[in-house]
């Protein structure tokens, strides 16, 4: 039984691994159906989106290159403000940079309402975020930097976005914790009024029922 646990633990381990080598991925949509993505961005941090749209061919039965469907991407900060809201092709790169830290909306849909008979279409997403948004070859080529001089640009950068995500997780924790407070005092307030209003009901009663008593004379 130990044995057969280890193993199940050693696949959840390789599919996490898998799962974090690999951050593309492909989707269906339909006719005017939405696909939208939350993404965990922290403050001043650049963002990649790459994207492919392919079309179904029911002659071959495979999906293939679509060049007359053009997609409508729109991207909201955290506070469900526009960044930004435009058509693209069939294929593009979308770059954008964060101005607050935390959930980013990223949402696709077609820029037309019927095509092809109702077929579906395949699109192929890559998001990256941070330095893997960053094309180091077209960096050294256009400032001239030599293969030593690329590699510590590439650590600065690394640095500089491990200090970002450590300041975005004290940044969550700050509201974890003031979301925590703020349930806190809820719940004493209202248990605070709860006993109040099962003190006064008691009293209440108490009263009521010596009256009746009085009247009734048993007391």
């Amino acid at each position: 039984m130990k044995a057969i646990v280890k193993h199940k633990e050693l696949y959840l381990v390789l599919l996490c691994m898998l799962f974090e080598l690999g951050s593309g991925l492909y989707f269906h949509i339909g006719e005017t159906e939405r696909k939208c993505f939350i993404e965990e961005i922290p403050d001043e941090t650049t963002v990649l989106v790459n994207y492919k749209v392919e079309h179904f061919d029911p002659k071959t039965s495979t999906f293939m290159p679509s060049h007359s469907v053009g997609m409508h991407v729109e991207v909201r900060d955290p506070d469900d403000k526009p960044i930004l809201s435009r058509i693209y092709s069939s294929e593009g790169r979308i770059s954008f940079t964060s101005q607050t830290p935390g959930e980013h909306v990223i949402c696709l849909y077609s820029n037309i309402s019927a095509w092809f008979s109702g077929t579906q279409l395949r699109v192929h997403l890559d998001i990256q975020v941070g330095e893997h948004a960053i094309d180091y070859a077209n960096v050294a080529q256009k400032e001239k930097l030599s293969e030593l001089q690329l590699r510590i640009r590439q650590l600065i950068d690394q640095v500089d976005q491990i200090t970002k995500e450590q300041n975005y997780q004290r940044y969550r924790e700050e509201r974890f914790r003031q979301t925590s407070e703020s349930t806190y005092h809820r719940v004493f307030w209202w248990s605070l009024a709860q006993t109040f209003i099962l003190l006064t009901m008691g009293w209440w009663q108490m009263r009521h029922l010596k009256s009746f008593f009085e009247a009734k004379k048993l007391v």
